[in-house]
């Protein structure tokens, strides 16, 4: 109940009460109960009104959900494929439900709180949102695309398409700017800006979203730019502290420009830069353009020579009896290094096992720590996987033996099958599998040796995104399921070749699914002998 409506109720109630011990002995006097009833009536009525909107505002949430979940329970992975429906998911379980469970809290509820309160324990977490955040700001970067073009969610290959609110766009902006992020914070609350000038129905004021974007402008030092919206921003709100400060203290920065330049004229105001002005901050990453450019399809350096060199095949793995009968079909995806891919590799039934037994194992994936040799979780990885050993199922024996068959080296010393799935925006960012000279420990424990080779099987289609690309060389192989992709990571002197340097793209539209086995050094010195030369 409202706190003005507990009032009303209560004061009613004091009123009959007071009347019935003080004036029950006149009838005159009693007509003062007459009044308080009514009033008390009135008060019940009002109160009436108050549950009525509020269950109006649950069955209107409720039919909307109703409407959404039979949709995404129909095809859950077809659905999540689109980001912004991911995104969506996780804003929803994090922050709306918890809106909805505020409503309900505010009188006496059945089980539905009881059922949230167990079912609050599976729900994404704040992190989670942040994360999502993230995954659709990277594929924004990765693929060059606007705000506009994720909000409306026009993205290639998608089945469900999905849009953000204005609390959408602000939430997004909210996250960069928390981030320290204020690239990030301008374009997604100029996008909240422009769908609440469209006229876009939100909770969410003009004034929030200036306050954040008037900030984050000032960080990229356009004091011209800040000082306007400010403005802008007080004529909505002309009673708000901070943009009343924050105005006076960009005025005296633009008085100090004006005393450095006393010749020069200083405009007092300037008109609104439009979005996509800022330049992207550079990162950590120094080949982040290629890499980027890679995923996009786009500075692949196949030439028609290069081309020339590659065939197609059927290869019966240096003739092993398995394969005589049926050789597998062979493919160059490159020259030098040699990377091959081969056809047919799993089965649809294998996959399907084989991911079956995967899903319960799932977690965040690991990369080794070159100091240490121990496993740890890192932001340049972003995805899910889990490690299959043989005796978890035969086909895990059939498909170890398979590749071992395919590639001539043994799997009695590679390690397990690890299996991934990268979901939302999910990428590991240019990597070596190999260890290097400066990271001797690496693989220590394992007592292998270094990774000769990796076998990558592709279990699933990917819509949009997800290619394996290798920036040195400027090759970008795409995910088609039930192929695998074949490279060495080390020369046959056993030093690394550098130019394997790889990296999965972020998933743009889709549900990527792979497995990959490494072969180590240990066991494989007479079937891949030393060669003549160090790069050989």
């Amino acid at each position: 109940m409202k706190p003005w409506l507990q009032l009303a109720f209560f004061t009613s109630v004091f009123l009959v009460w007071h009347a019935e011990a003080e004036f029950f002995t006149s009838i005159g006097q009693m007509t003062d109960l007459i009044y308080a009833e009514k009033d008390l009536v009135q008060s019940l009525k009002e109160y009436i009104r108050a549950e009525e909107t509020k269950l109006s505002q649950i069955k209107s949430w409720a039919e909307k959900m109703d409407v959404l979940t039979s949709k995404s329970t129909s095809d859950p992975e077809g659905y999540l494929a689109h980001p912004v429906n991911a995104y969506k998911l996780v804003k929803r379980l994090n922050t709306d439900w918890l809106e909805l469970e505020n409503l309900v809290l505010q009188d006496t509820t059945n089980g539905f709180i009881t059922n949230l309160t167990i079912q609050r324990q599976f729900f994404p977490t704040e992190e989670d949102e942040t994360g999502a955040a993230k995954a659709l700001m990277r594929l924004q970067d990765t693929y060059k695309l606007d705000p506009e073009t994720l909000s409306r969610g026009n993205l290639p290959g998608t089945k469900y398409r999905s849009s953000l609110t204005v609390s959408d766009c602000f939430g997004m902006g909210k996250t960069a700017y928390n981030d320290g992020d204020y690239y990030h914070t301008v374009l997604w609350m100029e996008q909240a800006l422009k769908q609440h000038d469209e006229g876009e129905d939100t909770t969410v004021s003009k004034v929030e979203i200036l306050d954040y974007l008037s900030y984050a402008v000032f960080q990229f030092g356009d004091l011209h730019r800040a000082m306007e919206l400010t403005r802008r921003l007080i004529s909505l709100d002309s009673t708000h502290e901070r943009a009343g400060s924050n105005l006076r203290y960009f005025e005296k920065l633009l008085e100090k420009e004006r005393e450095k330049s006393p010749n020069k004229t200083v405009a007092t105001t300037e008109p609104v830069v439009q979005s996509g002005a800022y330049e992207r901050p550079l990162d950590y990453l120094p080949e982040r353009d290629i890499y980027e450019a890679l995923c996009r399809g786009e500075g692949v350096k196949m030439t028609p020579r290069r081309q020339k060199r590659l065939f197609c095949r059927y290869h019966n793995g240096n003739r092993n009896p398995h394969l005589l009968i049926a050789p597998f079909k062979e493919e160059d995806e490159w020259d030098s290094p040699h990377i091959v891919r081969y056809y047919d590799v799993m089965s649809d039934e294998e996959i399907e096992k084989i991911k079956q037994l995967a899903k319960p194992r799932l977690a965040r994936a690991t990369v080794r720590d070159p100091k240490t040799g121990v496993l740890t979780v890192a932001s340049y990885r972003v995805s899910k996987s889990s490690w299959l050993e043989e005796d978890d199922d035969p086909v895990v024996a059939k498909v170890n033996q398979r590749m071992q068959q395919i590639t001539g080296l043994t799997v009695k010393t590679a390690e397990l099958l690890q299996v991934a799935n990268y979901g939302m925006g999910g990428q590991y960012e240019p990597h070596f599998d190999f260890s290097r000279k400066d990271e001797p420990d690496a693989f220590k424990r394992l007592g292998t040796g270094n990774r000769v080779a990796t076998f990558l099987n592709y279990m699933s289609d990917v819509e949009a995104g997800g290619a394996t690309v290798f920036p040195d060389f400027g090759a970008a192989i795409w995910p088609k399921k039930g192929t695998a992709v074949f490279w060495y990571n080390l020369f046959r002197s056993g030093e690394g070749d550098y130019r394997t340097r790889h990296a999965a793209c972020p998933v743009l539209v889709g549900c990527k699914w792979v497995s990959n086995k490494w072969f180590h050094e240990r066991g494989n010195e007479f079937l891949r002998p030393c060669g003549r030369t160090e790069v050989d």
